[in-house]
């Protein structure tokens, strides 16, 4: 059987309102994370993954209230990710309704905190969110970075999502730096090298700008497709997205 793909808006939070910026700098307004989530659900998104984008770097946790808010308003999965460190704060963010729980620096501190997450509440509930630049510095040519893509680390990419992996990730979201807010389209050789080392779903994220860029990122090896600026300064809807996937022959919801 054929899964379906998924097609999935990112919400960047900031204050308590969505941003987006070009590379991960220049954060700008782009509207009230609650009023966008309900628009992207009735334009048919699959589900919804809201980062907040500066909670690692204050060194706060996730907005619980607008999660809370968003699920009572919004019936489809709910990821949510920035400032997650340990497992009890999965099981607050779980009780305000996500349904899944993305982590990133605090699981590269500390790489037991993804078995913690998933002996404790089972490997759907947990995406590795990884924001990986091009690098001379590793074996793949890519490297894992922290702090919203403020911090290079010494991890080659395909590596700590191989590592990631054993320990308990049931997902990973594929973010490439340097292709985020472009519009350029995906890093479709990073999103063929994690296909190539992954045994769970991989989401593509960064860089889409025109239809055609979706079904490129599926063909690469992505099982769902996620963007943000496309969808935030109405360039394109979820509709359009889906009968762009749908034309060349992807399966769709």
């Amino acid at each position: 059987m054929t899964l379906a793909v998924r097609v999935i808006p990112c919400l960047d939070v900031a204050a308590g309102r969505v941003v987006k910026g070009v590379n991960f700098e220049n954060l700008r307004d782009a509207g009230d994370p609650v009023e966008l989530a309900r628009l992207y659900a009735a334009q048919g998104a699959d589900e919804i993954t809201f980062l907040d984008v500066t909670a690692t770097v204050d060194e706060r946790a996730t907005t619980y209230d607008i999660v809370r808010q968003t699920a009572e308003q919004v019936f489809i999965p709910l990821t949510v990710g920035g400032g997650v460190r340990t497992s009890e704060d999965v099981a607050r963010l779980l009780a305000s309704g996500a349904d899944k729980v993305g982590v990133n620096s605090a699981a590269i501190a500390r790489p037991e905190l993804i078995a913690e997450i998933a002996d404790r509440f089972g490997a759907q509930v947990l995406v590795l969110s990884l924001d990986i630049k091009r690098s001379r510095n590793t074996e793949s040519g890519f490297v894992v970075t922290t702090h919203g893509g403020r911090r290079e680390t010494e991890l080659d990419a395909l590596a700590w999502a191989q590592a990631a992996i054993t320990l308990g990730a049931g997902e990973l979201l594929v973010n490439s730096i340097e292709a985020d807010g472009t519009k350029d389209g995906y890093d479709l050789e990073l999103i063929r090298l994690m296909r190539e080392i992954s045994s769970v779903p991989v989401i593509a994220s960064g860089g889409a700008g025109k239809v055609s860029d979706f079904p490129e990122a599926i063909a690469a090896g992505a099982d769902a497709v996620l963007a943000a600026s496309v969808f935030h300064n109405r360039e394109l809807t979820i509709s359009d997205v889906k009968s762009a996937l749908s034309e060349s022959g992807v399966v769709v919801r």
